[in-house]
């Protein structure tokens, strides 16, 4: 990893103190990252509503639980790189390089996050991605399984 690269529990800028809502998300995109559901549930609100553009919307904490609970129950990774992240009251936008793992299997693509946090929980977390790049990235990964050194890897994300 390069120095202006930042894993998601470590974030630049000023915060309000432990519960300001740009530790909250770094907080959650860390737990992600972690493999912890628990945590990732536990800061979703009740009415949290989740939607990766031109995706269905999961809307509602049980649904969002279910989906989380499913996602790590495939035994799929997750790995992330915060570019940038800022706060605007209750506003975090993120600019991150997110990768998605099962197995050999590894893609990895940019993504554009806001999340909207009160009272400590998130109630809406929609990110945005280019549909070229996603699809490149499947690409990728494919060929990374069966040539492991052409796997993508954070360093190549700049």
């Amino acid at each position: 990893m390069t120095p202006t690269q930042q894993p998601a529990h470590v974030v630049d800028g000023d915060s309000t103190g432990p519960n300001s809502p740009i530790d909250v998300v770094a907080d959650f995109l860390n737990a992600m990252q972690e493999g912890d559901p628990d945590t990732v549930i536990s800061l979703a609100a009740e009415d949290i509503v989740y939607s990766n553009v031109s995706l269905p919307t999961i809307r509602g904490k049980d649904r969002f639980a279910r989906a989380v609970r499913a996602y790590y129950g495939c035994h799929l990774g997750f790995e992330v790189v915060v570019h940038r992240i800022a706060e605007n009251g209750s506003s975090v936008l993120t600019e991150r390089t997110d990768a998605l793992i099962v197995g050999p299997f590894r893609m990895q693509f940019w993504v554009c996050g806001v999340f909207e946090v009160v009272d400590g929980q998130i109630t809406l977390w929609r990110d945005y991605f280019d549909w070229r790049s996603t699809t490149l990235a499947i690409m990728r990964g494919l060929v990374g399984v069966i040539v492991p050194p052409l796997r993508a890897q954070f360093s190549d994300t700049r």
